[in-house]
Parts: structure tokens; C-alpha cells; sequence
């Protein structure tokens, strides 16, 4: 009987500096995952953490890490060749197929573009599959700007807006998420779904602007992992009412999500 708990070695492929407290590691990979699905990556006698695959391709996925504690610590310690234990993939993923032949609006902040940069780039790499897609990705400041070569990339074919929380730069413009929600034409699009992932506030009040503009509830989608442990639905760390984010999670739609946040 397969251990679902046990973690297995995988090959650190490429580790890519973003900025100085984000790092994003590719790791040797050769099953499959779905957008928005997470892995538990752990260091023996160290800790485990859930983390979101950013990126994949033939033989690899790739996770954005904050350094933000013990377990961070020890992974941006390892070097390429080095050994990263891992399980999964878990996790409920997004409705890609039902973004096929719609609009799609992305709203992220931070190191929640990672989640949904699967996303980006299948309907980057499918242009004809997907009508028009509209990007806002707020960052705190210049320093804290991650994937830059793919917003380039996507300030190419998609709609994008770039900002930073409270200064100017050249490409980005100046304040919150929420304040350039109200340039998306929802009004002129006959179908669209809308993402947002982020901090709980910014995806809450990000929300509540989008409905502001006559988004539906069940037209948005959120991606959080509030503290998940197991991955499997056995601890009950991420236990909110009767639901856990683990299982049902990470990716929910919104009719249900806003009644999960604390």
C-alpha cells in the first residue's frame, strides 16, 4: 500500500533568484499536475510547508519560495543537484476548461501570481483557445517584482496593468490592485471568469470591487492555502467550519470562499 504521507527525493534542477527574499527553484518532475495545485516540500528532521507550483514543463516543476522561516531557510540553503523531498501534487485546481473561449481577468498580488502563472502562460501558449485575458499584478515596491521576464512576456499579447503598493516606476504604476479594477470592461464582455489570488485582504476587498462592477460571485475564483499541514484532510489545521482547504482547496469559487475567510 502507497504511504500518502511519505515524501519522496527529487533533484533540484535550477534555482532562479527573483528577489532577495524569493527564490524560485525547478525541481526534477515527471508526473502530472493541474493549475493551481500545490506540493508538500520538506527537509528531514527540519519541517514541511505546502507551496504552490509556479511553473512546469517536460520533466520539471518549478515553486516561488519566500524565505520567511526555518524550513524556507534550509531550502535556499540547498544548491542545484542538491535534494528536495517532496509529495503531492494535492489540491483542488482551476477551472482551466471552463476559461476556454471566454474572457479571463487575473488579479494577483505578490507571490500570489505564482499559483496562476500555470494559468497565464497555457493561454499565453493558446492564444486561440482564450478570448481576451486582462493581468493586474500588484507587487509592495520595485525590489519585491517578481517573474519579470513573463511580465514582459504578457504585456505582449494580453491587457496588463503593473503597479506597485506606493511608488512609480517605469512600467508600473502607483497604488493598490483594487484601484484599477474599475478599468476592466466588464460591461463590453459577454463571458468572462475572474481570478484572484493574494493575501486574504487583497483577494476579499478585490472581490468586493469586482462586484462593485457587476461581477457575479460565481464568476470569480480564489486560490489560498490557509493553514494547510497534512495536505490530506487528517490534522484539521485548515478546518474552517466544515470545510477543509486542503481537500475542497486551495482553489475555491468564490460563492463559497467568502464565507471562509477569518
Amino acid at each position: 500500500m502507497t504511504n500518502i504521507m511519505l515524501p519522496e527525493a527529487h533533484r533540484i534542477i535550477r534555482i532562479l533568484k527573483e528577489t532577495e527574499a524569493e527564490y524560485t527553484f525547478r525541481v526534477a518532475y515527471d508526473g502530472e499536475t493541474k493549475h493551481g495545485q500545490f506540493f508538500q516540500l520538506s527537509i528531514p528532521k527540519v519541517g514541511e510547508a505546502p507551496i504552490s507550483v509556479s511553473g512546469r514543463g517536460d520533466g520539471y516543476v518549478e515553486f516561488t519560495i519566500r524565505r520567511v522561516g526555518r524550513l524556507t531557510e534550509g531550502i535556499f540553503g540547498l544548491s542545484e543537484g542538491n535534494v528536495l523531498f517532496m509529495r503531492g501534487p494535492y489540491g483542488n485546481a482551476f477551472p482551466v476548461e471552463q476559461f476556454e473561449r471566454k474572457n479571463l481577468v487575473v488579479i494577483c498580488g505578490g507571490t500570489g501570481m505564482a499559483p496562476v502563472k500555470t494559468t497565464l502562460n497555457y493561454f499565453y501558449d493558446n492564444p486561440s483557445i482564450c478570448k481576451d485575458v486582462y493581468l493586474i499584478a500588484g507587487f509592495k515596491d520595485i525590489h519585491s517584482v517578481l517573474f519579470t521576464e513573463e511580465l514582459e512576456k504578457f504585456a505582449k499579447r494580453f491587457h496588463t496593468t503593473y503597479c506597485l503598493d506606493n511608488t512609480e516606476a517605469e512600467g508600473f504604476r502607483k497604488g493598490f490592485v483594487t484601484a484599477y479594477i474599475k478599468e476592466i470592461p466588464f460591461d463590453q464582455m459577454e463571458d468572462y471568469n475572474v481570478v484572484i489570488v493574494g493575501p486574504p485582504a487583497m483577494m476579499r476587498f478585490s472581490a468586493i470591487e469586482c462586484m462593485k462592477h457587476g461581477v457575479d460571485a460565481g464568476k470569480i475564483w480564489v486560490s489560498f492555502e490557509r493553514k494547510m499541514s497534512c495536505a490530506v484532510g487528517k490534522c484539521g489545521h485548515c478546518k474552517i467550519n466544515e470545510t477543509y482547504v486542503c481537500l475542497e482547496g486551495p482553489v475555491f469559487n468564490y460563492r463559497k470562499a467568502q464565507n471562509l475567510f477569518d
